[in-house]
């Protein structure tokens, strides 16, 4: 176990060397400086668990040293010696962040004792500080859901970079859950009262990708009627997360690395540095080795952000999750849909679990949302669910209606399956009507009176 290391500071020689004496006789590493301004470069040095500091010294006094060393170095217990008379000088330390005072002369069982209270204090505000980090941690990862032993290593590998500023690159393809990756480390980490602010690399228009990251003054551009801040001011003092990465232009490239290594941003059409401080975290479902191979992703960018790769394996490799995720969503949804689905038959259960699930988590919770969309309440069935699960079968009993000629049995199958399709193409566009019938590669009229004509 280390020893307490102690600084010692006062103008007066012979205070330092009976204080020196004492301190190392009971075990303590010590330190001293006869000035404020030599206080508060041993502070960032020496880096002790306390400083004895005389109230009233040349140049820099004790309070004065006491602000600036709790600015920088919050952790460090100051203890304010005073001499006689200048108590309300010693309250006014307390106030600005010191523990306690001692009057001079002092007494060395009374110095001793005061030395022991505070270090046990700030033993015990560690010990309460790493248990409010611990209880944030867990919360902030409970919110992942999974039991399987790959997504159990993500969760680790990610809680080992929780209290570093390292860039975190996330891998793996889309709708695994990055971006719910990337908000556990946030709000687990010291940044966590700050902003998250994300940015799609991939959905900024290619003009518009310099304002967007790096904000703009008025009159930049044609359109740019005010001044803006761009995500990096945005993300100031907390994370920015650069969601598919890959999908960044070379020139943008180019200028987000400038900022990274700089650490300072200017607006377009700006001439003000801005001074920024900023954790990122990228991600990507594209092979980034493979693109600085190619030429169109930049070798020295791509060591900046990938400090810390954690690889957030796809739904296929870790099927034990399906069932808690399937839960989860029915929950999920039937309060934001207000249904009231209670459960899903097992013939449904097996067939979710077994689907391979090329969008992964997120394609999982659409297929959800569509069935319990059409069943409203009651019990999920392998009727409800989307027709690709399915593998696009129709029933026998489907087919052959008792009374029924072909041509109407051939309508109501088109019927029911072209609405599944509709519900299906709704459901991966998040309910986006535009991108449901580029999707579908019809007209949003068509879409309207197709979704009027179902009821959807």
């Amino acid at each position: 176990m280390s020893k307490i290391k102690i600084l010692i500071v006062d103008d007066e020689g012979i205070i330092r060397k009976i204080l020196t004496r004492l301190l190392e006789d009971e075990g303590y590493v010590i330190r001293t400086a006869e000035n404020g301004s030599r206080a508060i470069a041993a502070a960032g040095t020496f880096k002790p668990d306390l400083i004895l500091m005389d109230q009233n010294m040349p140049g820099i006094s004790g309070i004065e040293a006491l602000i600036t060393i709790r600015e920088k170095f919050p952790s460090i217990t100051v203890i304010i010696i005073t001499a006689f008379g200048e108590v309300s000088q010693a309250v006014e330390a307390i106030k600005k962040g010191a523990y306690d005072y001692l009057e001079k002369p002092f007494d060395n069982d009374k110095l001793l004792l005061l030395i022991g209270r505070a270090l046990k204090h700030q033993q015990l505000t560690n010990e309460l500080a790493e248990l409010k980090q611990t209880v944030s941690t867990r919360k902030s990862f409970d919110q992942i859901i999974g039991i399987s032993g790959a997504l159990k290593k993500v969760i680790e590998q990610a809680k080992c970079v929780v209290e570093t500023d390292a860039s975190v690159l996330l891998q793996g393809e889309s709708g695994t859950g990055k971006d719910v990756i990337a908000n556990a480390i946030h709000m687990a980490g010291k940044r966590k009262n700050a902003p998250l602010i994300t940015v799609n690399c991939g959905a900024i228009p290619f003009t518009l990708i310099e304002s967007e990251l790096f904000g703009h003054e008025k009159g930049a551009f044609t359109d740019a009627r005010e001044a803006k801040p761009g995500k990096f001011e945005q993300a100031n003092g907390g994370t920015l997360f650069l969601d598919e990465l890959g999908e960044l232009p070379l020139d943008a490239q180019v200028k987000l690395l400038r900022v990274i290594e700089d650490r300072k941003v200017t607006r377009l059409g700006g001439t003000r540095p801005i001074n920024i401080d900023v954790r990122i975290i990228s991600a990507t479902n594209n092979n980034l080795e493979e693109k600085v191979q190619k030429g169109t992703f930049r070798l020295d960018l791509y060591y900046r952000l990938n400090v810390f790769n954690i690889t957030v394996p796809p739904l296929r490799e870790r099927k034990e999750d399906i069932p808690l995720l399937i839960d989860y969503f029915i929950a999920m949804y039937n309060k934001e849909l207000n249904t009231s689905i209670r459960d899903l038959t097992s013939q449904a259960r097996d067939m979710l679990i077994s689907y391979p699930w090329p969008g992964n988590v997120r394609d999982l919770q659409n297929c959800i949302q569509s069935a319990m969309i059409l069943a409203r309440g009651g019990t999920l069935t392998t009727e409800h669910l989307p027709m690709r699960i399915k593998g696009y079968q129709v029933a026998e009993s489907e087919i052959f209606h008792t009374g029924n000629g072909l041509d109407e049995n051939l309508r109501q199958i088109n019927a029911k399956l072209e609405k599944e399709l509709i519900l299906d193409a709704l459901s991966r566009t998040e309910y986006n009507r535009t991108e449901t019938a580029k999707l579908l590669k019809i007209s949003r009229k068509t879409l309207f009176n197709k979704m009027r004509l179902y009821g959807l």
